[in-house]
């Protein structure tokens, strides 16, 4: 299985649980290197090249691309009537666009396998949007559709596309959060608590296993009730 971005942070914690089931996971990241354990590929998915590249190796290393975990992607937040439109449109190539290098070279090898699974990873903004994150929640937003036209495109070769749309969840991000800002956030959230990154990968774990053959094209949100009814 490969997950991008999964050196650090949430992808870092989805690639760990895998490997703890006993998969053989590869990572992408873009110079840092991958933790022990994993098998570590330098890719940008911004090129397609970088992507293609990057199956090729993983490939070669692990065998064919089963389970894939589209999570690579950056921010760069500003109100919009100050926001570039390079800003809007680099967050849309790296979290979009990036998603779509990813799924369609990944399809290649499930198509002759005749299964398998995409998982991508959206946030709770791609339901209710956030100042200052338009280019953020637009790319995220867009994940929702490109998923659900997959799994109706490849549904019939056994191939599921999900989503999970993470809340608030406690990261390195997150820590470096005023405590007035925090008690902000947590005002919001039903179940008064940040998510964990563990609890986000458990998410993956089953939207990957054979308890969820028969899912395709959802929203999961793992955000503690933040969304509930969008």
């Amino acid at each position: 299985m490969l997950v991008t971005g999964g050196n650090r942070g949430i992808g870092l914690a989805l690639a760990e649980a895998f490997a703890a089931n006993g998969d053989r996971v590869a990572v992408t990241h873009r110079g840092s290197g991958a933790p022990d354990g994993l098998f570590g590929v330098q890719c940008d998915v911004t090129s397609a090249e970088d992507v293609d590249a990057a199956f090729s190796a993983v490939e070669a290393e692990l065998g064919p691309v089963q389970v894939l975990i589209s999570n690579a992607g950056i921010t760069d937040d500003g109100l919009l009537l100050r926001m570039s439109e390079d800003s809007f449109q680099r967050v849309l190539d790296a979290n979009l666009t990036g998603a779509y290098r990813v799924a369609k070279r990944a399809t290649q090898g499930m198509l002759k396998a005749r299964s398998g699974r995409m998982i991508f990873i959206s946030s709770v903004v791609a339901l209710f949007g956030a100042p200052g994150q338009a280019n953020y929640a637009a790319s995220k937003a867009g994940l929702i559709g490109l998923a659900r036209s997959i799994a109706r495109e490849l549904g019939s070769r056994t191939i599921t596309a999900n989503v999970i749309a993470p809340g608030f969840i406690d990261t390195d991000m997150t820590a470096e959060m005023s405590d007035a800002r925090r008690s902000e956030v947590l005002a919001n959230v039903p179940l008064k608590r940040y998510g964990t990154a563990d609890e986000v990968a458990g998410a993956a774990m089953y939207l990957a296993s054979d308890a969820a053959a028969y899912v395709t094209g959802v929203v999961l949100p793992v955000d503690g009730g933040v969304a509930m009814g969008l």
